[in-house]
């Protein structure tokens, strides 16, 4: 059984990538934050009583849940109310950037310049664009097997769906976006 502590610790260790996660997914920050929260909570509600070693792939499994719980709820919304705009995703401007954080540590322990500084920065940021325009279901199955680095099973449990499934979603995001970034002169 986890204790409070390891609760505590798992949760921490977990809420950066899970909010970059959520917000691939929902395109909204507020959003993002309150899907995060949610599956927190029901985390430590109903599973806190768990082992350690079972709290990762819980906790996939509830963040993709509320994740769905939320797109079925804006549809809903969104059936009911004609003004589309209320519901749009809030500015770009001021996002936190977990991927140039780990970037500009990395950055910290050599010396770079400032044009390669920014060109790695721009980079980076294409790519994240490349993301966010993959399909719901390949950038889920992407985002699970290299940015959290689950197993081909465990992110076909934590989606619910066969590992067949997982590995036509990876394979067809890692296509797409390879494209797309040889496109705009970016090599792999």
């Amino acid at each position: 059984m986890a204790t409070e502590r390891e609760l505590a610790d798992f949760l921490k260790g977990v809420e950066k990538r899970a909010f970059k996660r959520s917000v691939y997914h929902v395109r909204d920050e507020e959003a993002a934050l309150d899907i995060v929260q949610d599956s927190m909570m029901k985390l430590a509600e109903h599973y806190g009583d768990k082992p350690a070693n079972e709290l990762p792939m819980l906790f996939q499994r509830i963040l993709s849940n509320c994740t769905l719980d939320w797109f079925r709820r804006q549809k809903t919304r969104n059936a009911l109310f004609s003004n589309m705009s209320d519901f749009e995703a809030a500015s770009d401007e001021g996002d936190f950037d977990l991927l140039e954080t780990y970037a500009s540590q990395d950055a910290s322990q050599q010396s770079e310049s400032a044009e390669d500084s920014t060109r790695r920065a721009q980079n980076l940021r294409e790519i994240e664009a490349e993301i966010m325009e993959l399909p719901a279901r390949q950038r889920e199955a992407f985002l699970m097997r290299y940015w959290e680095e689950m197993d081909v099973a465990e992110t076909a449990a934590a989606m619910g769906c066969s590992e067949g499934s997982v590995k036509t979603h990876c394979s067809r995001a890692v296509q797409a976006l390879s494209k797309a970034l040889k496109a705009k002169g970016m090599k792999p």
